[in-house]
Order: C-alpha cells, then sequence, then structure tokens
C-alpha cells in the first residue's frame, strides 16, 4: 500500500499548507453528470461521504475522478465491477483496487488517502465510531481526498447519498422493457443493459434533501 500510495502521489498535487486555499476548480472533486441536479456543487476534496443503495453511482464516481486525470481506490468491495466502470469512462490505470483489505479496512483506506483524489471504502456492514472518524477526517482533509463510504455507516459524514435503480435501458428497446425482436415484439430474457436510471437523494449535513432521476 505504501508504495501504491507514493507512486500515485508522485503525480498527484501535495497535501495542503493549513493556510493555503485551493482556487474552486481545485477544491471540488469530479462528478458525473448524472449528480449534476442532485448535488449543485460537487462533493469538495477532503470530506467524508456515505453511499447507500446502487453501487453503479460509486463507480461513475470513480469513473468521473479518473477520466479527468485523478487517481481513485476501491477498497473492500471483492465483487466490484471493473468493466461497468469502464464502460462509464473510467481509466484503470489510475484506479487502486483492494478486494480484501483484512481485518481493519479504514486504515487501508486511510493509508492510500496519501495517493488519491478518491477512495472508495466498503465497509461490509460496519459502523465507524465518532472518535475514529474524527481522525480519518482530519487526515482527509489534510491530504485533500474524498472518502465515499458504502455498505456501513460513517459517524458525522459531511454529505449522505442514496441511490436506488428506478429503470434500465435494454440495447433495442427502452426503459424497462426488453429488446424487440424481428417482428416488432419485445423478447424476453434477450439484450444487453446499457443505461440504468437511478433514483437519487442527496442530503447534506446542515442542510435538506434534495431528490433527481439520472442516468
Amino acid at each position: 500500500m505504501a508504495a501504491i500510495s507514493g507512486k500515485v502521489g508522485q503525480g498527484r498535487r501535495g497535501e495542503l499548507p493549513s493556510n493555503e486555499v485551493l482556487p474552486e476548480s481545485e477544491s471540488l472533486l469530479p462528478q458525473p453528470e448524472s449528480l449534476t441536479e442532485t448535488l449543485p456543487t460537487a462533493l469538495p476534496r477532503g470530506t467524508v461521504a456515505v453511499l447507500s443503495g446502487a453501487r453503479s453511482l460509486s463507480l461513475s464516481m470513480v469513473a468521473a475522478v479518473t477520466a479527468a486525470g485523478g487517481h481513485a481506490a476501491i477498497v473492500g468491495q471483492p465483487d466490484v465491477g471493473l468493466l461497468a466502470a469502464v464502460e462509464m469512462g473510467a481509466d484503470l490505470s489510475r484506479l487502486a483496487v483492494i478486494p480484501e483489505p483484512g481485518a481493519d479496512p479504514v486504515e487501508v483506506a486511510a493509508v492510500l488517502m496519501d495517493g488519491m483524489d478518491l477512495v472508495v471504502l466498503g465497509l461490509a456492514g460496519r459502523s465507524v465510531s465518532a472518535t475514529r472518524a474524527r481522525a480519518v477526517v482530519a487526515r482527509a482533509r489534510q491530504k485533500g481526498c474524498t472518502l465515499l463510504v458504502t455498505g456501513g455507516d460513517w459517524h458525522g459524514a459531511s454529505a449522505r447519498l442514496e441511490a436506488r435503480v428506478s429503470g434500465y435501458e435494454v440495447t433495442g428497446g427502452s426503459w424497462g422493457h426488453h429488446p424487440l425482436a424481428g417482428d416488432g415484439r419485445p423478447t424476453s430474457g434477450c439484450g444487453r443493459i446499457s443505461k440504468v436510471r437511478l433514483d437519487m437523494r442527496a442530503r447534506r449535513r446542515n442542510s435538506g434533501s434534495v431528490r433527481a432521476v439520472g442516468e
């Protein structure tokens, strides 16, 4: 892990001095178009957000970051769909995957922050205590890395995102339908899902909830 973070960090901006303020374009994480309505302002670098529901949202965020030239890591998700990430535009040469982080995935994620713009952390049902959450948030802020938590809870997260599949598009068909057969009738069990429609909600700490539908 140290080798990975060190190597990646060479091509990435360094730690943020406590008195340095980044331009807005550099202080916000690149985000997929599907989040534009849900989050009019992108997630700030150095913050922690909790994602629940459809995993395709976290993959789309990984794709947006790596496509923009940033580096990302996925920790604790052994069944992550890298092909889906590529189809969303992800650059795998800028992505580190740690499918089995061991007994302490939070520590692994904290180490990787040294060289990443985004770390997606699968907690496998764990809940991170307030004391430990504060320590990791401080490190995320220092390193300018955004932590996206899935499959668990994080005390004091700055934003909470919820994504649920509300429909899909099959090649040759339409939302929620099977592709058409040669005679114009829908054919069950055939075709390829080309797009997924998500019903998303976003809630920032100390603010209300915003709902939107995206692809």
